[in-house]
């Protein structure tokens, strides 16, 4: 299953892909070509291990086909203009429904995606807590302003400014806005950046979430820190995790995938990201992410480029050790009495070795293969600050 699902992932022509996803049980197509999906529920169910997802920007280490690329997340979420969406009205922050023309686009980049990574999961990002300036009219009352009453800036890079989410009226436009994204089929959701757990947006995720109904699913960005008061209407956080320089970091970023994983509502889709220290050649933190990652939940990770860089934000390599190999998972994480951390998968095991901690030996019963080294033996060895795969087979 594991095997085909990668070949799946790299395939463009349609007769090649008929030939093998009624084989493996995911996805079948239709007389039309076109696609017939699971639901969101199976798709995120019946992934294999590692997931891995695209926080707007793409991998851009690879040559090939963009979309062949991105349909190797098992994950995406992005503004409107990725998916072939445009919002109908000249200030799309005052739009509740797309112009009718660029729903048929987004079908078919949907239709697209599927046809690569069948289980793959397509949210929409909703403007609420800033945008471009041209989001609304100048001077607009939903800016929000400061006490004296100047429209408040919205983040270094020019040209965002903020928006009041505490005015009722706006915050019922964002919500019918996710109800046309989800209503027109080409997304399964929404995603909310700059994520807290103040009352002016547990009302808005209340009203989203009544919009859109309990089935669509909600990714906020709440970094590393819990947010009890909302965690209901939610099913993952995007945890864009800035800080990890330190063991502190890294116990924060573990509690609180933690506490996601046991609180948010299901389905759920936490998504981890850390950035590299020096380089894209920082594959020990890569590792490590990953490794978290399959240990603790059964979310999706990444590892990216820091945010301050003058690039866009989030690009990032697709690394060899992403490759689906693990299969499903077979039982919780347990930790070690040397305090690693190993969950066992269909095909093999995920060990993730916390900073701070000694190097560790990993040994088993049988000959395992180490995608960090390559070795095929019953023993390994997985340094501090560092996560490894071994596969059965």
């Amino acid at each position: 299953m594991v095997y085909y699902k990668s070949v799946i992932m790299r395939l463009t022509a349609f007769s090649l892909c008929a030939m093998f996803l009624p084989a493996v049980g995911l996805e079948a197509f239709g007389n039309d070509g076109a696609v017939t999906e699971s639901t969101i529920e199976y798709r995120i169910r019946h992934r294999t291990f590692p997931s891995v997802f695209q926080a707007w920007n793409p991998a851009d280490n690879l040559d090939e086909d963009p979309t062949v690329t991105e349909a190797r997340h098992d994950l995406i979420f992005h503004g409107e203009s990725f998916y072939g969406l445009q919002w109908d009205g000249a200030s799309p922050g005052m739009a509740t429904g797309f112009i009718p023309e660029s729903i048929p686009l987004g079908l078919r980049r949907r239709q697209d995606l599927l046809q690569k990574n069948p289980n793959i999961i397509l949210l929409l990002e909703l403007r609420y807590r800033d945008a471009h300036r041209s989001f609304l009219p100048e001077g607009h009352a939903w800016w929000k302003r400061d006490a004296d009453g100047k429209i408040v800036p919205g983040w270094e890079e020019e040209g965002y400014l903020q928006l009041d989410f505490s005015n009722p009226q706006f915050r019922e436009c964002v919500a019918k806005r996710a109800e046309a994204a989800v209503k027109s089929g080409v997304v399964d959701g929404v995603m909310l950046d700059w994520w807290g757990d103040d009352e002016d947006r547990l009302l808005l995720v209340k009203e989203i979430r009544t919009r859109i109904g309990d089935d669509a699913l909600i990714l906020a960005n709440a970094n590393d820190t819990p947010t009890p008061r909302t965690a209901p209407f939610i099913n993952g956080y995007f945890m864009e995790c800035f800080r990890s320089q330190t063991l502190e970091d890294w116990n924060r970023i573990a509690a609180t995938l933690t506490w996601a994983e046991r609180t948010l509502r299901a389905p759920r889709i936490n998504c981890v990201e850390t950035w590299f220290h020096k380089s894209r050649s920082d594959e020990h933190l890569m590792r490590a992410t990953t490794a978290l990652v399959l240990v603790l939940s059964d979310g999706y990770c990444l590892f990216s480029d820091p945010n301050p860089l003058p690039t866009p934000d989030h690009l990032h390599n697709w690394y060899q050790f992403w490759e689906k190999r693990l299969g499903r998972p077979l039982a919780p994480g347990v930790k070690r009495p040397d305090g690693a951390m190993s969950r066992d998968f269909a095909f093999g095991t995920a060990t993730y070795n916390p900073m701070g901690n000694e190097p560790v030996t990993i040994s088993f019963g049988e000959p395992r293969t180490s995608i960090t080294t390559g070795k095929r033996s019953r023993t390994h060895t997985v340094a501090p600050c560092d996560g490894d795969l071994f596969l059965k087979q």
